[in-house]
């Protein structure tokens, strides 16, 4: 009966050492882990503002090239397919830009 109460004693001392959050607050995020989180959040600053640009550009050549098909179905399609896929794109990366910072915002 001993052994059970001192088994049972060690292991929640151990689990209340292990998962307390002010055992490990002193100690603070690594400094390695602080440079690379700061180097992905400029990483996808920059990829975002880059996005905005080519999906401008992307949605005008589709334009141009439906505009100047002159009657070609080949190059209407391309032309739509092109317009489609990059608004299609530049839409997907600004949800996961919101989706990021939504998860960002909950944990800090």
């Amino acid at each position: 009966m001993k052994k059970k109460y001192f088994i049972f004693l060690f292991f929640t001392i151990y689990f209340i050492f292990i998962f307390s959050t002010s055992c490990f607050a002193a100690w603070g995020e690594p400094e390695l882990v602080t440079k690379l989180n700061k180097a992905f959040e400029s990483i996808q600053e920059w990829l975002v503002k880059l996005a905005t640009p080519a999906a401008a550009v992307a949605v005008a050549t589709g334009a141009f090239m439906r505009k100047f098909s002159f009657g070609d179905e080949e190059k209407i399609r391309t032309g739509k397919k092109l317009i489609n896929g990059s608004l299609f794109s530049y839409g997907f990366i600004l949800a996961i830009n919101l989706i990021l910072s939504a998860i960002k915002s909950l944990i800090a």
